[in-house]
């Protein structure tokens, strides 16, 4: 089963990537989303069975793959807990996707294409999580980073595209470097990249130390580093995080796949997974909440002041990393992995959401040009309030609640009962549940409520009245076909356009995922989360569970359980206040606080410090090496030296090669003078 599983999504990529000509685009579209609901449909009960404890952890040997000296390891396939909560989020999300896709992509030329590489992410995907060796993890870990570069650069005729896909691939190489070193040292220090054997080890390794660059360090904290800058760059943590928005340049579905359900979720996931080695660690932990924390700020901070709809989710889902990652430093790994279950498909609901927003505003992205759109595409408005209720986490303490509500308070109660940084990590987690609020009742305001702005847009009346000229924010940018689809142009005052419903194939995915969103923390929350309960779910899997923290996380104070509902309630009526009630309230802050809505609004100028520390020294090295080295050492005295040379010589050999028999007569003679004159010298 756990083979068809993983190698159903590879053999439909190879199918609709390979073949695309020969089957054509509907067959690709069913291949890849026929062996994406089939693994789905496998892997739900695997995970259903964990939940009510009939499930037993087991290994399935693919094939003998590397023996070289002390190195040696297999191809094999782990089930456990942790891998089938990852089973049915890679699945279910890119299953949805998939079938989303054919209405979203349906006027793409190169849809075979974009769903071969949507089946090939979710293969390398399904390789890293069911990995029971570090290296297998390495391997699927590469393997959604080349997806992603393939799909975030999918419109490779759109520069920003390229550009967007060539930074993903380039920050993510710096976080990979820090896994490949952290891999490179658990060998060395435990012999075995099997991670069984590496997380029973692990305790006895707890206090010794190692040399590393000239010190003597822990050896466990160092190792733990490094595995985490892996993380930090797979999950866009503060640092390495700068990919994580550019990447909203691919396909709105490959925002929703990657960039909220599945790669993203790729480092807490690894965290997890090597809890054990991380316990050993206190100071690598620290670093992970710190981190956490600080992400969870940084994101929540400037997604407040974004304009574009698909960026605002964008930061929002590098907040909720945050949060997965700052429980995971206060010990608290199944409240991480229960928030990164929930998230998945809160999150993945309002991309989608989004873009269907996208579709029915001829793809508009930026907020201001939305307005009373709940009137015209009610179920996706009522889908996008779900998903916000969920992500706000709106519920009441001991009754019911969204799935957000679950796992996010889950996570703010376990860092408080955590002590020392975990407090702090939890009045951070708490002003960040108000700026979550905040900025999303903002982006639902603004887009479904107030009057109508469409007629501002330049953008949708060239698309209303065929003028194909591109336009920024649009993601088809240079294809006609995107644009010159419907519309009805009944007269409502905004220039003959109309917002229309997204087809059938988009909206069953929200209604899915909505589901989720509502259902999936009061279902679940248990097994995740609740001490005795949790213990259970979580055994078999090799990830370490606190019961002692998560008993203490539930009988926190009545004020920590109610101060996450306080705090999104004030960040909805901020937003109500400043977008319904008093929108000039918003223009005056801005003019009052210039200085700050600038550092918010260009992202903490990330972009433009590592411009300069980073970029332009690169491009003036790279220049150095190609002027004097490339051309003015290499091509000079190397190719360039040589053809000219020969060029040379064959202009001398062209003027003695006359063709007159007298010429060559002259030449002969001067050759005899010479040898005679040689000859008398030498001999008399």
């Amino acid at each position: 089963m756990i083979q068809a599983i993983v190698f159903l999504p590879l053999l439909a990529a190879i199918v609709a990537g390979l073949g695309q000509r020969a089957i054509g685009p509907f067959a690709a579209k069913l291949v890849t989303t026929g062996a994406l609901f089939a693994s789905c449909a496998l892997s739900w009960p695997i995970f259903l069975s964990f939940v009510t404890g009939s499930g037993e952890a087991s290994v399935t040997t693919v094939l003998h793959w590397v023996s070289s000296g002390a190195l040696e390891f297999n191809w094999e396939l782990r089930i456990d807990t942790l891998t089938a909560v990852m089973l049915v989020v890679i699945t279910t999300v890119s299953s949805l996707v998939h079938l989303y896709s054919w209405g979203y992509m349906e006027e793409d030329p190169d849809q075979p294409r974009f769903f071969a590489y949507l089946s090939l992410f979710t293969f390398a995907m399904l390789m890293l999580v069911t990995a029971n060796n570090l290296v297998q993890m390495f391997f699927g870990w590469e393997g959604v980073g080349l997806a992603s570069y393939l799909l975030i650069g999918f419109w490779y005729k759109k520069p920003s595209a390229n550009a967007a896909a060539i930074k993903a691939f380039v920050v993510n190489r710096v976080g990979d470097l820090g896994f490949m070193l952290g891999i490179f040292g658990t060998f060395l220090v435990f012999g075995t990249v099997s991670i069984p054997d590496i997380l029973h080890a692990a305790p006895g390794m707890a206090g010794s130390s190692i040399s590393f660059m000239g010190m003597r360090l822990d050896t466990m904290t160092i190792l733990c580093l490094l595995l985490f800058i892996g993380a930090m760059g797979k999950s866009a943590q503060l640092g390495l995080h700068t990919w994580l928005p550019d990447a909203m340049e691919g396909p709105t579905p490959v925002s929703a796949l990657i960039h909220a359900a599945t790669m993203v979720t790729a480092g807490v996931f690894m965290v997890c997974r090597l809890s054990p080695m991380f316990e050993t660690a206190p100071v690598a932990q620290g670093v992970v909440m710190f981190v956490g924390a600080a992400t969870c700020f940084f994101a929540a901070t400037v997604a407040t002041t974004q304009w574009d709809i698909k960026r605002v989710i964008a930061y929002s889902t590098c907040s909720q990393l945050g949060y997965m990652f700052f429980a995971a430093g206060a010990g608290a790994y199944g409240a991480a992995m229960f928030h990164l279950f929930t998230h998945a498909f809160f999150k993945a609901l309002l991309f989608l959401g989004a873009g269907s927003v996208i579709h029915a505003m001829h793809h508009e992205q930026d907020m201001r040009y939305y307005g009373n759109l709940r009137k015209h595409i009610p179920i996706t408005y009522w889908a996008m309030m779900l998903g916000t209720l969920a992500i706000t986490g709106v519920g009441i303490a001991g009754v019911v609640g969204f799935a957000g509500f679950y796992s996010k308070d889950g996570i703010l109660e376990a860092a408080f009962a955590s002590g020392g940084g975990g407090v702090v990590a939890f009045w951070v987690g708490i002003f960040v549940a108000f700026l979550t609020s905040f900025y999303s009742w903002r982006l639902v305001f603004l887009a479904f409520y107030g009057k109508p702005r469409w007629e501002r847009s330049e953008h949708i009346q060239h698309a209303v009245h065929g003028d194909h000229h591109d336009h920024p924010s649009d993601e088809h940018a240079g294809d006609d076909h995107a644009r010159a689809q419907h519309q009805d142009r009944h007269g409502d005052g905004t220039a003959g356009y109309h917002p229309h419903e997204s087809p059938l194939s988009m909206l069953i995915p929200l209604g899915v995922l909505s589901l989720g969103a509502v259902f999936a923390g009061i279902a679940f929350h248990k097994q995740f989360i609740y001490p005795e309960e949790g213990a259970t779910f979580w055994a078999g899997s090799m990830m370490a569970f606190d019961e002692h923290l998560m008993h203490a996380a539930h009988v926190v104070p009545l004020w920590v359980k109610w101060t996450p509902f306080t705090v999104m309630a004030i960040g909805l009526f901020l937003a109500w206040n400043s977008y319904i009630r008093n929108t000039s309230l918003p223009g005056r802050f801005v003019a009052q606080f210039k200085l700050l809505h600038q550092f918010l609004y260009n992202k903490w100028y990330f972009d433009e410090l590592y411009n300069i520390l980073f970029v332009k020294p690169a491009f003036a090295i790279g220049r150095f090496f190609w002027k004097k080295g490339d051309e003015g050492t290499i091509d000079r005295f190397g190719p360039d030296g040589a053809a000219a040379l020969v060029a040379g010589g064959t202009r001398l050999a062209v003027r003695l090669q006359s063709g007159y028999v007298y010429g060559y007569a002259f030449v002969m003679l001067l050759g005899l003078v010479g040898f005679a004159s040689w000859a008398m010298v030498k001999f008399l």
